[in-house]
């Protein structure tokens, strides 16, 4: 049964589809000029960092240690960890993919329900911020780099100092119009990073013996690497329906009445 979009909501699901829209002329646009794509580059980054923060969260809460938080310059990133227990280690593999997807889908409901723009972007850029400083330095240091190398903590710093520091300055200095579209844009690119990142686990799972967090799932289930992706495709798919749910649907009174009046 199709949704409509409620009548209040309308501002904020227009400013999400101008964010997809923008998305894909971006897209369209590095097909025939390459540098182009370099724009969604530091998004891809911060996926990145969202996905192996999902992870050492996960470590944490299961009571378990991080030794090192690494993100590359091929957008690629790992988080070592020492876990025990087969519910741990099914936590841990699980939360970076779906921690990403629940990331976004948090931030469309932060939007539908008017909160705060530059409080979302705050959070965000304080976010990196920890995990560059905790997981990605402080982590490899008390562990004498025993999982860690001087250059890929380099990069972490180094990217992670970036990110934060520009989410920090679009919600401080930034229109609050472009505050909204940074906040729409950076859920768009979240949820796009996290469901392709699934498909391209899918072919890694399928035609390679590499590793990877369903090649874990494997290992300590028994299940094959490529059901495991389709279950967190599963997942994925819907927290994201729920996600833009929510837009169909009436909010709660006292929420703002637009994203773009003052906050």
């Amino acid at each position: 049964m199709p949704y409509k979009v409620a009548k209040e909501a309308e501002p904020q699901f227009t400013l999400l589809l101008i964010a997809t829209l923008v998305t894909i002329g971006i897209w369209i646009a590095s097909w025939f000029i390459p540098f182009v794509g370099y724009i969604f580059y530091p998004l891809q980054l911060f996926a990145t960092f969202i996905h192996e923060g999902g992870h050492a969260l996960a470590t944490v809460l299961t009571g378990n240690s991080v030794q090192s938080l690494a993100v590359s310059p091929d957008t690629s990133g790992v988080v070592w960890s020492q876990s025990s227990g087969w519910f741990s280690q099914l936590f841990i593999s699980s939360a970076g993919y779906l921690g990403t997807t629940a990331f976004g889908a948090g931030l469309l409901a932060w939007m539908r329900y008017g909160f705060n723009s530059r409080l979302a972007l705050f959070i965000s850029a304080g976010t990196v911020a920890v995990l560059t400083v905790v997981f990605g330095v402080l982590a490899p240091i008390w562990n004498l780099f025993s999982t860690a190398t001087f250059g890929g903590l380099v990069f972490t710093v180094l990217s992670g100092s970036v990110i934060a520091v520009g989410l920090f300055a679009v919600a401080k200095y930034a229109e609050l119009k472009w505050v909204n579209f940074a906040l729409a844009f950076l859920a768009v690119q979240t949820l796009l990073n996290a469901f392709f990142d699934l498909v391209n686990l899918f072919f890694v799972s399928t035609f390679t013996n590499a590793h990877s967090d369903a090649a874990n799932m494997a290992a300590a289930t028994g299940l094959p690497a490529v059901v495991w992706v389709f279950i967190w495709m599963a997942v994925s798919i819907l927290m994201i329906s729920i996600g833009l749910r929510v837009y169909a649907v009436s909010k709660r009174s006292g929420a703002a009445d637009t994203l773009f009046e003052d906050q």
